[in-house]
């Protein structure tokens, strides 16, 4: 040891303590990895800003400082930041002889949940082909209030997960049902139920798919941050996954625009 600190100029004692502080360094390291690791099993890609507000209380009782930049650092250093990857498939047919009705929520104040919900499809790949995945999302909490996984883009799918969530729906008055211009949520049988219950019908104008930005936006989360973009074995494997990407979504996941505060919990304090 005398030798190696000779050869690099060092005194016997500064290497000891130049040794301690690294072998603390990568221990809190670990610590940091570790907690991350945790939380990555239920939100494999939650990013870092995130991953820094969620696990705040975590690292105070751990007794670790860790800011933004650390953490960013530190996942880098670990290979474990997340990769998006944008895929697309359409899933909406506009060109049909149903009513389209006009977008009534262009400029109104949300502030309240079951005040308008928005609506849309995306597809699951599964190694026989497509199944399609309806949901119906809260735009107030950005909670997913309803939702129908079908093997087929046929109008059922779209009229279980309005049927469900109707049901479970604890007031629904003055509200509005808002989605793109598909078939689905257009035709005869959909319109009726909305009537029916005496649910404004809102459309997105034609070519304008940004007024429907936030259903979308909820479609993107599932597969990005909770690999719904994978190829699943079946619909029945296919069903679970969506399942459990929905209850993480409403009851983990934060929300930069809900003041990271989860969907269930601003649908519940708001309702």
């Amino acid at each position: 040891m005398t030798t190696i600190t000779h050869c690099f100029g060092l005194k016997r004692d500064a290497y000891y303590k130049y040794k301690s502080r690294a072998d603390k360094r990568l221990k809190l390291e670990q610590q940091i990895i570790e907690i991350v690791s945790k939380r990555r099993r239920s939100l494999p890609r939650e990013g870092v800003r995130k991953l820094t507000k969620s696990l705040e209380n975590e690292f105070k009782m751990a007794k670790l400082k860790v800011g933004r930049d650390t953490l960013f650092n530190l996942l880098r250093k670990h290979n474990m930041l997340t990769l998006r990857k944008k895929t697309s498939y359409r899933t909406t047919n506009s060109y049909h002889r149903f009513y389209k009705y006009n977008n009534i929520i262009k400029d109104i104040d949300i502030n309240r949940p079951n005040q308008v919900w928005v609506s849309d499809i995306t597809y699951i790949r599964t190694v026989k082909g497509f199944c399609y995945l309806a949901l119906i999302t809260d735009m107030h909490s950005r909670k997913i209030v309803g939702y129908d996984l079908s093997d087929s883009l046929e109008l059922n799918g779209c009229v279980r997960a309005l049927k469900k969530t109707i049901y479970q729906a604890k007031d629904i008055k003055q509200l509005i049902h808002h989605s793109d211009r598909g078939i689905q949520y257009c035709s005869n049988v959909y319109t009726q139920i909305l009537k029916r219950n005496k649910i404004d019908i809102s459309i997105t104008e034609e070519n304008h798919c940004y007024e429907n930005a936030m259903a979308e936006r909820v479609n993107g989360i599932l597969k990005d941050e909770f690999y719904l973009d994978q190829s699943f074995d079946n619909v029945a494997h296919a069903k679970r996954a969506a399942k459990n990407a929905i209850n993480l979504y409403n009851e983990i996941r934060l929300h930069l625009s809900l003041d990271y505060k989860t969907p269930n919990m601003v649908y519940k304090l708001s309702a």
